[in-house]
């Protein structure tokens, strides 16, 4: 293995996946961390945590853990990846993580580049930007977990990181890989901030990451680093999977809300109500029933807009809601899995993380993209997956992403 990655969520990991498989890496994801070696062709690895929002010690535990195996696979570079949009707390998790990791690694400089811009995230003068709004505006204020009010990525990792924060601005960007890497010598600080607005800057910055033992960020700041290992963009290979389709959406993102919108206008679609959830009125079996019995491409979301997430939280308490969708989201599609279905999209990371969970899915295999950031993967020989974060997709996502799981490549 050349490159080791190490993904906060499991939507993330495939993104990050996505990314590496379409610069022509041979690239597996990992569900948590493998207690087997890797397959001999695998170049790049993604373990997948699900440690984006739990106790910052625990996640630095875990990404250890996860470096651990990395390191012993061969690894001769180790990625750290994060959301686009920095979900995080003042208390991490990013900055515990990435301090942790680089002194494992015993690595001066370390790259921070949240930026992906084929999905609207861009960072200018150390500001992170969706699309035409700032990281505070652009709906990630809302986050039921992660609540972004600040744009300013110096401010966010310097609250989080033991280490001082520095800062490349996008006019040595634009001047290219030996210019980045001249000022990365230069900084007096560990940890900085890299400004990019295009593919191209991307494609500057991992260049000037060669030979860097970590480099931290979104998805894109990787789409530098296969290059680096003589790799070049390659056709996935990718055989469709036939077979009733069924969507889990968790995510309250502005995005989402859009899609399930769209969706219902074609389609049927099944609210999941918390406070039923908790009190056991709607249960996981009703639900998958529902999915499985009724036709077309059936939709069952929790997605809620902002007002109605803080009074359900309100009522029954941030955690405890949370917990009780995700562990809901997993018996869902276990009870699907179970009753035949074949092609299975969720959306939101943490509804994800507990469908992939539930399953017991320990090897992703990386199929083409069917939007920015969002690959098709196959679990088994019967069941192919469309994982997708909240902010990613366009209008028409679901549809899209159940066609392209049922054709081949």
């Amino acid at each position: 293995m050349l490159l080791g990655c190490i993904g906060d969520d499991f939507t993330g990991s495939s993104d990050l996946a996505n990314t590496l498989a379409k610069q022509g890496m041979r690239t597996v994801q990992y569900t948590g961390v493998p207690d087997r070696p890797a397959d001999d062709d695998v170049q790049a690895g993604v373990v997948a945590l699900k440690s984006r929002s739990i106790d910052p010690d625990e996640a630095v535990r875990l990404s250890l853990k996860a470096l651990d195996w990395l390191r012993a696979q061969g690894c001769q570079q180790i990625f750290f990846k994060y959301c686009s949009t920095f979900d995080s707390t003042p208390e991490g998790n990013i900055g515990p993580v990435a301090d942790a990791l680089a002194e494992a690694l015993d690595a001066e400089k370390v790259i921070v580049c949240p930026a992906f811009p084929g999905a609207g995230r861009s960072v200018y003068q150390g500001y992170l930007f969706v699309k035409d709004r700032l990281l505070n505006e652009s709906g990630m204020e809302n986050h039921p977990l992660t609540p972004m009010t600040d744009a300013d990525l110096r401010r966010l990792m310097a609250t989080q990181s033991r280490y001082p924060v520095g800062h490349i601005p996008a006019e040595t960007v634009f001047q290219g890989r030996e210019a980045i890497a001249d000022a990365m010598r230069a900084a007096p600080e560990r940890m900085l901030i890299v400004d990019a607005l295009r593919d191209a800057d991307l494609m500057e910055i991992g260049a000037a990451a060669k030979g860097h033992p970590l480099v931290t960020g979104g998805s894109g700041v990787a789409l530098g680093l296969p290059a680096n290992f003589g790799c070049t963009p390659a056709p996935v290979e990718w055989h469709g999977q036939s077979g009733k389709a069924a969507i889990l959406s968790g995510s309250c993102s502005t995005a989402t809300r859009g899609q399930i919108a769209h969706h219902l206008k074609a389609h049927p679609g099944l609210k999941i109500d918390a406070a039923e959830v908790i009190d056991g009125t709607q249960t996981a079996e009703q639900v998958a029933r529902w999915l499985v019995e009724t036709d077309g491409l059936p939709l069952a979301y929790s997605s809620a807009d902002p007002d109605e997430v803080r009074r359900t939280q309100e009522a029954h308490g941030r955690e405890e809601s949370a917990h009780a969708l995700e562990t809901f989201f997993g018996d869902v599609a276990r009870h699907l899995v179970e009753m035949g279905v074949t092609r299975l999209l969720t959306a939101g990371g943490e509804t994800s993380g507990a469908v992939v969970e539930a399953l017991a899915l320990d090897t992703l295999r990386i199929g083409p993209e069917i939007d920015p950031g969002v690959p098709a993967l196959r679990a088994s020989d019967n069941l192919v997956l469309a994982l997708k974060s909240g902010n990613f997709g366009s209008e028409d996502y679901f549809e899209k992403a159940a066609t392209l799981l049922e054709r081949d490549a």
